[in-house]
């Protein structure tokens, strides 16, 4: 070849590398770009509801002094109604106030679980002879929200609900330090409720749990026994063909098929409680079940088949096969996949909408046959309420499941580290 061929050879190979050094700097530069967005956009997500619900984590509350008298030996006994109490240690600050109107008007600063606070202060720590009771309530969500906005210097969008008179009230409490700011315990501890600054969602996670429990006992092993047939015993053919194609189908199914689903057969045909966590967690795990197939197979297939071939070639069984050299192999893979088909199945609302779960509960469930609702149906039923206060609690159970969903990925993370490592 002379020297000029060579020399043009030479050229072109270059120019070919420089093109695809140029190409994969591309293609890096946009996954990066791609990844960065991604993170971005879910920083954004989280943030705006952060934002706008970080106040619903927050409780304003009144400070009530009950001395000692008719009116705290009553409660101690029994005779006094709790809410009369609460409403007489609140008149306290303005003595002023005697006409009927102005009664009704003041008592709508209180919750209406004030008595039962009180009440429920007086059973939990008891009482000092000849001392006072100094406790702190639960302040109406017109006020909580007025107060709210005013922090925030947005007063106009809540002062339709207080009346001047109420307004000069609360000022009144406020410059006297009786009106505060504290963290909102009723919002863990408490079911739902009519009442915004009762309404919690202690019910709506243990819904979720359970659903969650139930989903777990029926697609993880249904889905790990499916994908070892197919794996290890089905024989290549029509009916395997015929299966695979049917559980790849299955994961693309709209959620809200698998809702119809089970209203029409569990609910209907079965005769299942309906709004319960057991109906609810079989049909979230027929939804989850051809995610942990998938996955499930997936990590069975990247098992060397060096591994099985060594464990047949010192006189293992087929199971033997599978049980101690197989599943501990493919075991990380598969729980991180059943881990995130969890995780999505606990963010899902449309089936279980379907099936009930989208009734008033405001009690919180002790087994899976107990009425029941969901954190993302709690969250579809705050969402469409008018009352504003319903607005900010929205957005503090929006950060609750997103929270609870990344935990529930880094779990899946930390899970897999773990077992690949041993």
């Amino acid at each position: 070849m002379s020297s000029t061929a060579r020399d043009t050879l030479n050229a072109r190979v270059a120019a070919r590398l420089q093109r695809r050094r140029r190409t994969q700097r591309l293609i890096k530069r946009m996954g990066l770009l791609a990844i960065l967005l991604g993170i971005s956009v879910i920083g954004l997500l989280f943030a705006s509801a952060l934002l706008h619900g970080f106040s619903g984590f927050m409780q304003v509350q009144i400070r009530l002094e009950i001395a000692p008298g008719r009116d705290l030996v009553g409660l101690l006994d029994g005779t006094a109604d709790p809410d009369a109490v609460a409403f007489r240690a609140l008149r306290q600050h303005f003595p002023g106030v005697e006409s009927r109107t102005d009664r009704r008007a003041l008592r709508q600063l209180l919750s209406i679980d004030a008595g039962n606070q009180l009440a429920g202060y007086l059973l939990k720590h008891g009482h000092s002879p000849g001392e006072p009771v100094r406790l702190r309530v639960a302040a109406s969500s017109s006020v909580d929200m007025f107060l709210k906005n005013r922090w925030r210097g947005n007063v106009e969008s809540v002062q339709c609900c207080l009346d001047d008179r109420q307004l000069g009230w609360v000022e009144a409490l406020v410059d006297d330090g009786a009106l505060s700011l504290h963290f909102n315990t009723a919002f863990w501890s408490n079911g739902d409720s009519r009442e915004a600054e009762l309404a919690g969602i202690r019910g709506a996670i243990a819904g979720s749990l359970l659903m969650i429990a139930v989903t777990f006992v029926l697609a993880f092993p249904a889905g790990v026994a499916a994908a070892i047939y197919l794996e290890e015993f089905a024989v290549k053919g029509r009916l395997a063909d015929l299966i695979e194609i049917t559980v790849n189908n299955l994961a693309a199914v709209p959620t809200v098929v698998f809702g119809l689903l089970g209203l029409v057969v569990f609910i209907e045909w079965f005769g299942m409680p309906r709004s319960a966590p057991l109906v609810g967690g079989t049909v979230l795990a027929l939804l989850t079940l051809p995610v942990v197939i998938i996955g499930a197979r997936a990590s069975i297939r990247a098992v060397p088949r060096s591994i099985r071939e060594a464990a047949l070639a010192l006189g293992a069984s087929r199971m033997q096969m599978i049980a101690h050299h197989v599943l501990p192999q493919a075991m990380p893979g598969i729980l991180t996949g059943t881990i995130i088909g969890l995780g999505r199945a606990l963010g899902e609302s449309a089936p279980l909408l379907l099936i009930g779960m989208v009734a008033f509960i405001a009690d919180v469930p002790a087994a899976v046959t107990d009425p029941a609702t969901a954190l993302p149906v709690q969250i579809y039923l705050w969402s469409a309420s008018p009352e504003q206060a319903f607005v900010e609690k929205t957005a503090a159970a929006v950060v609750v499941l997103m929270l609870f969903l990344l935990l529930m990925n880094l779990a899946a993370i930390a899970l897999r580290n773990r077992l690949d490592r041993r």
